[in-house]
């Protein structure tokens, strides 16, 4: 039991860090497109990217701490 709850840490944590790293790419690729596409989401994808990284941080001190208890 204790194995499998690491392993679904393990998985939710690189779950968060793939989505950080999908906004990420994808903001990068709106900026260099440019235009009025980049006026558009850039800022926009700049936010969804901060939440992410809070919510990935936050499942990292989760998993951290239920793996020590």
């Amino acid at each position: 039991m204790l194995e499998a709850g690491r392993s679904m840490g393990n998985v939710l944590v690189l779950v968060a860090l793939g989505v950080v790293l999908a906004i990420l790419l994808a903001g990068l690729f709106v900026m260099a497109m440019g235009g009025s596409v980049a006026k558009e989401w850039s800022n926009r994808l700049m936010r969804y990217r901060v939440l992410a990284q809070a919510v990935a941080i936050l499942i990292v001190i989760a998993v951290l701490y239920f793996m020590q208890h």
